[in-house]
């Protein structure tokens, strides 16, 4: 697996993909090129009018128009409810099938500090950013892997003389951060949420074996999560509104990458096979020194990995000491609003 295989782990042409959060940035730019590629694309968000102008944009990329097809549902995939509601209205759309990718994308951050951020953020964060992978991810899952439900052909249907040749994979993708793997002052009430994501990604990636192994005949689930870098987005604009100057000080020297190419470099790492992307350097480095028990892309991948690993985690007991020793100077300096003037 990875990227020292030249099959294309992620074909999308003639494939059906729902994507969550898709009426801007990574999901709206990941839509477009997978449209590109030939795939059928379900876009959803919560606002129709974003949602009409990015279905608008991404069908005009189809790489066959004639045979791809674009929907979108106005949708608040932070509810179970929600989310069931939106895989049914896509296997109606479908004709009758579910997608073959899901991709979620939907979120938000708040980053202020701790005893600044308003209680309801807490919930806020968890819902819009782990719980809709949870709802999201249960729905199809049981769509995929339940035949009794009816929304799944049963296992039975496929062709005995295809049982040597495994039929295309099913992907579902989760959107972290950087702060799943490394977080800092400003965003304790964010990370939490999109550490949670890791986690769920890596169970899960283990448990759908259970799966392919019990039932060889049907679509094996991949599981995978994409790492953005920090993208130049109206809700970076919105995040920057409420942070403070500490935690924007600390984001010094973080690579900005553009929608575009946040989800060019994240579709590679799902062609390559990868299980967890990261799109920058940074994220990268950072993710080899806390890989634990996470799928490391085969041998020469995992041991190269390792090796980096070693490296980072000594880089980053000097990390951690600058930015407390900052943090710490910022306070006697500034005070503890987090903001330039002092109190």
């Amino acid at each position: 697996m990875g990227s020292f295989i030249s099959k294309n782990e992620f074909p999308v042409e003639g494939r059906t993909v729902l994507i969550t959060g898709a009426s801007k940035g990574l999901g709206l730019e990941a839509a477009r090129q997978l449209a590109e590629k030939g795939a059928s694309v379900i876009i959803v968000a919560r606002g129709e009018d974003s949602l009409k102008k990015a279905i608008a944009y991404i069908s005009k990329s189809a790489r066959s128009p004639d045979i791809q097809r674009f929907h979108f549902i106005s949708a608040d995939v932070s509810t179970a409810p929600e989310c069931v509601r939106v895989l049914t209205e896509t296997i109606e759309w479908n004709g009758g099938s579910p997608p073959d990718i899901v991709w979620c994308c939907s979120g938000s951050a708040h980053p202020t500090l701790f005893i600044d951020t308003p209680l309801d953020q807490f919930q806020i964060m968890m819902d819009s950013n782990y719980f809709s992978c949870v709802y999201m991810a249960h729905t199809v899952l049981n769509a995929w892997l339940r035949p009794s439900t009816g929304l799944e052909q049963p296992e039975s249907d496929f062709p005995q003389t295809a049982r040597s040749i495994p039929p295309p994979a099913r992907h579902i993708i989760f959107t972290g951060s950087f702060v799943s793997f490394y977080s800092f002052t400003g965003y304790t009430s964010y990370s939490p949420s999109k550490a949670a994501i890791r986690a769920l990604s890596d169970s899960l990636s283990q448990e759908m074996n259970l799966y392919a192994a019990a039932h060889p005949t049907l679509p094996r689930v991949r599981v995978h999560t994409v790492f953005p870098a920090t993208m130049p987005t109206q809700s970076l604009e919105d995040e920057n509104r409420v942070k403070t100057d500490l935690t924007k000080s600390l984001e010094e020297g973080d690579q900005i990458l553009q929608p575009d190419e946040c989800a060019r470099r994240a579709i590679r790492g799902l062609e390559n096979g990868d299980e967890l992307i990261p799109t920058s350097t940074i994220i990268r480095l950072v993710l080899t020194s806390v890989l634990g028990g996470s799928v490391r892309g085969g041998f020469w991948r995992g041991l190269a990995n390792t090796l980096l690993g070693w490296v980072v985690m000594v880089v980053m007991i000097f990390i951690r000491w600058e930015m407390d020793t900052k943090v710490r100077n910022w306070g006697r300096k500034y005070g503890s609003s987090g903001m330039l003037k002092k109190e």
